[in-house]
């Protein structure tokens, strides 16, 4: 029921409706002298629920403009009406006779007099028994739609239901490690070694695996693949041979069925290694053009349409999006400067090539970590170049830091709050720039931006192999640590990213600008 222009309207469900004339109210003065105190509390009531039936009204108006689902409870002061009618538009229910009866008395009950007086302890007891119904089913129907709306969370893997029922889904069989980091037990952690040879013996038993996609998920866990650009590229070119490849099952739409099989592919990717945020980007960006494939498309279309869509986000979110960054960062770079960089960023690989074709000298300083060494991959392809270089370790930065005038980073990822989420080390670089004045320019694609907002590297990271920081490669000498990596209270913790807040950001280069 609700109040419209000086009329009350009821709407049953059949869709009858009944309206009834709201004449102005009765003064003051007559109703005390014709009514008992009795009386003119039933009265107040009755106004009271009006208003407040009024005021729903325009707070369900404020919630579908924006676009929100409402969920709508009914009642009358007699009895609680438990309909839980999703609408778009505006629909009122009542149950039978009950409910318009008691519209009616709500309405009638501001210029007749009623009956009967309605007893006080009556209302109190029917107005708690609504605050009941709307405390507990009223906040029922938008929790599950907020469920619904709400992202999937994250594998706990310090939940112990939770990982058992992952070890019976899993293709790639996991152990994990015995001697788990404790601040870091929601994270996954594995001994190292086994899952290949294991994986590579079920080749020919994964029926819907695609040989493209067991390829790539292969070469994520043997590391052959690295990098967020590389690992996109590659997942998504297995993907693109996998849709070439499908063909719809009888009795099931294409929609709907090959958005499970990419989610399967999805999730052994994800055993093989965790997803980077790029590639969860990326994933979305190729659901949600499946998604919108339009149903008159033949399956045929709908598959060249899908490997267009692949082959355009390669070339325009990553392959033209580096070589316009190349281009605004180069402005940057003057004669005589000695930019530092850590770790191997292709991007910034690419802009250190450019600006030496372009005629600028400068120095270069690679700065580099363990276990990876990936900066002299970097340094490798530099000096074969002709660029001048100087390579030293992480930790020496703060010795070599007063000597650079730019320090330029690759980085994962961008969040919300200006964070820079990349290789481990690179906080530690950036802040010691900060300390010495010296600019800290990120490059960084627009595809590998995020909404989350993260404000240190421990709720959401990935762990490395705990055995590549126990020995030194190409070193057996070094063998301090053999006989103690399974002691039980010696945990080796290998991260692979860390977080950088914005301060020490100076600034970021996108192909936006």
């Amino acid at each position: 029921v609700y109040k419209l222009k000086g009329k009350l309207i009821a709407e049953k469900a059949g869709g009858a409706s009944v309206e009834v004339q709201n004449d102005r109210p009765v003064s003051a003065k007559t109703l005390k002298e014709k009514t008992s105190k009795a009386e003119r509390r039933a009265l107040q009531e009755a106004q009271r629920a009006a208003k407040a039936a009024a005021k729903g009204l325009n707070l369900m108006s404020v919630l579908l403009t924006y676009g929100y689902s409402v969920y709508l409870v009914y009642f009358t002061f007699e009895q609680i009406l438990n309909n839980f009618v999703p609408v778009d538009h505006y629909v009122f229910l009542a149950e039978g006779t009950k409910a318009s009866s008691a519209a009616s008395k709500v309405v009638t009950s501001a210029n007749t007099k009623p009956s009967k007086a309605v007893k006080p302890s009556s209302q109190k007891n029917d107005g708690s028994q609504v605050a009941a119904s709307e405390k507990k089913g009223g906040d029922r129907a938008p929790e599950k739609d907020r469920k619904k709306d709400a992202p999937h969370p994250r594998m706990q893997y310090d939940d112990k239901s939770r990982v058992e029922k992952a070890k019976k889904r899993a293709v790639v069989k996991q152990t994990e490690a015995r001697n788990r980091v404790e601040l870091f037990r929601h994270l996954p952690q594995y001994e190292h070694g086994t899952q290949l040879p294991d994986l590579e013996t079920k080749f020919f038993e994964l029926d819907p695996m695609h040989p493209a996609v067991y390829k790539v998920g292969l070469q994520y866990l043997s590391g052959d693949i690295r990098g967020g650009n590389a690992r996109c590229i590659a997942m998504f070119q297995a993907f693109k041979e996998a849709i070439k490849d499908y063909s719809t099952p009888p009795e099931k739409t294409l929609i709907r069925d090959l958005t499970a099989r990419i989610s399967s592919y999805v999730s052994f990717l994800i055993e093989c290694r965790p997803l980077s945020i790029s590639m969860g980007n990326a994933i979305k960006f190729l659901k949600n053009r499946i998604a919108k494939l339009p149903l008159a498309l033949s399956e045929s279309e709908a598959k060249s349409t899908l490997m267009l869509d692949i082959d355009r986000f390669i070339n325009e979110k990553i392959i033209l999006s580096e070589k316009v960054i190349v281009k605004h960062a180069v402005t940057k770079i003057r004669d005589g400067d000695v930019l530092l960089t850590y770790g191997a960023s292709s991007v910034v690989e690419m802009i250190l090539l450019h600006a030496h074709e372009l005629g600028k000298h400068f120095h270069v300083v690679v700065v580099d970590s363990r276990p990876k060494l990936e900066g002299q991959l970097l340094l490798r392809r530099l000096v074969r170049k002709g660029l001048s270089c100087t390579y030293t370790h992480v930790n020496a930065v703060s010795c070599i830091m007063q000597d650079v005038t730019r320090v330029f980073l690759g980085a994962s990822s961008v969040l919300s709050n200006g964070t820079v989420y990349s290789r481990v080390g690179t906080a530690c670089v950036a802040m010691v720039a900060h300390a010495f004045r010296v600019p800290v320019l990120v490059c960084c694609e627009a595809y590998k931006f995020h909404e989350r907002v993260q404000l240190d590297s421990i709720c959401f990271n990935e762990l490395g192999n705990p055995d590549a920081i126990s020995k030194v490669q190409g070193r057996e000498e070094i063998n301090y640590l053999d006989g103690l990596v399974n002691q039980e209270n010696l945990q080796l913790l290998n991260l692979i990213y860390d977080a950088t807040p914005s301060d020490y950001v100076s600034m970021i280069i996108t192909d936006y600008g």
